[in-house]
């Protein structure tokens, strides 16, 4: 049967109704949530720095910079997820089946966070490889903390890549704001995500990557290991590609969700959507229900309260609607 799940973030600053939210609306694929609300310590990227092994950060007036030593931020970073996750054991306690968490990956983390001397890791050949092999390492303590945690249920690892396109098209701005950063090679970045994909497997976890930017790179991703793409389907083009991959095992998770507050959206509709990209392929979905899955476009932080529960309602309604 087909699943339903968030991406990762969650509006508002009280963790524990969140996790009661997700486990209420999509339990058969659970998430735990992130909310960046309590400031940038508890967003994706100050959250995946607490995980870095070797590889201290900080917050500077100009944002996240690693190799400057260990601060507070990165401490509370560590604490609110240890915190999270205390409470997601108890509350969730018994849960069976597959529990997702998220970290952000390599490409985006380097296009993101700053050298010791200034401007993006994503600048320079060696520092994009160390915070990828860090991010691994720490990811290996990770995964095995998770697994204890939650002993009776299969841990899904979402590998965030917003922006990984940019990172591939040389879109990145350097610090001046003049040019850009030199596109990243196909190659070099195989091996970077590589990095971080077999460090999940060794984890007995499953790497699936969640990319909501256009032009998502299917082909890289599917290569790199991913055995699932998630994906905002209203800025994909059904080419060729995701035909491809599908039929190479990769699992499909369709963001149709909206992620922000909007009138009028039906699951009929959202399931019209899916069934609209994969007939193009003729892909039957009924045999393949178990395959795919339901979500948000992104992740609901800019959503209201209201909205971050209707819309795990509705994305739970299609999964189930799907197979009729």
């Amino acid at each position: 049967m087909a699943l339903a799940t968030g991406i990762g973030s969650m509006p508002g600053t009280d963790f524990a109704e969140s996790i009661r939210i997700v486990l209420d609306t999509v339990g058969g694929l659970p998430h735990v949530p992130e909310l960046p609300g309590r400031g940038v310590h508890a967003g994706m990227i100050g959250r995946t720095l607490s995980l870095l092994s070797g590889l201290e950060a900080d917050l500077q007036p100009d944002g996240w910079r690693v190799g400057v030593g260990e601060g507070t931020d990165v401490r509370r970073a560590r604490s609110l997820l240890a915190h999270d996750l205390d409470l997601a054991e108890e509350i969730a306690e018994g849960h069976t089946g597959p529990v997702k968490i998220q970290v952000t990956g390599p490409l985006t983390l380097a296009a993101t966070v700053e050298r010791p001397r200034g401007d993006k890791m994503l600048a320079d050949h060696g520092a994009r490889r160390e915070i990828s092999e860090s991010l691994a390492e720490g990811l290996r303590d990770h995964v095995a903390d998770v697994r204890r945690r939650f002993g009776q249920a299969d841990l899904v690892v979402q590998v965030d890549e917003p922006a990984i396109a940019a990172v591939l098209d040389g879109g990145i701005p350097t610090a001046s704001g003049w040019s850009r950063h030199r596109s990243v090679h196909p190659p070099e970045a195989d091996a970077l995500l590589r990095n971080v994909v077999e460090a999940i497997v060794a984890g007995g976890a499953r790497p699936v990557v969640h990319s909501c930017a256009p032009d998502v790179p299917v082909e890289l991703l599917a290569g790199a290991g991913f055995t699932a793409i998630s994906f905002d389907l209203s800025l994909v083009r059904p080419d060729d590609i995701w035909a491809e991959t599908f039929e190479r095992g990769v699992d499909l998770w369709f963001g149709v969700v909206p992620s922000t507050d909007t009138a009028g959206v039906s699951d009929k509709d959202l399931v019209g959507r899916v069934r609209t990209f994969l007939d193009r392929f003729g892909f039957d979905v009924d045999e393949h229900a178990d395959r795919l899955v339901i979500t948000p476009t992104c992740g609901l932080a800019g959503a209201s309260p209201q909205w971050a529960g209707r819309a795990l309602e509705l994305a739970a309604a299609a999964a189930e609607r799907l197979e009729g």
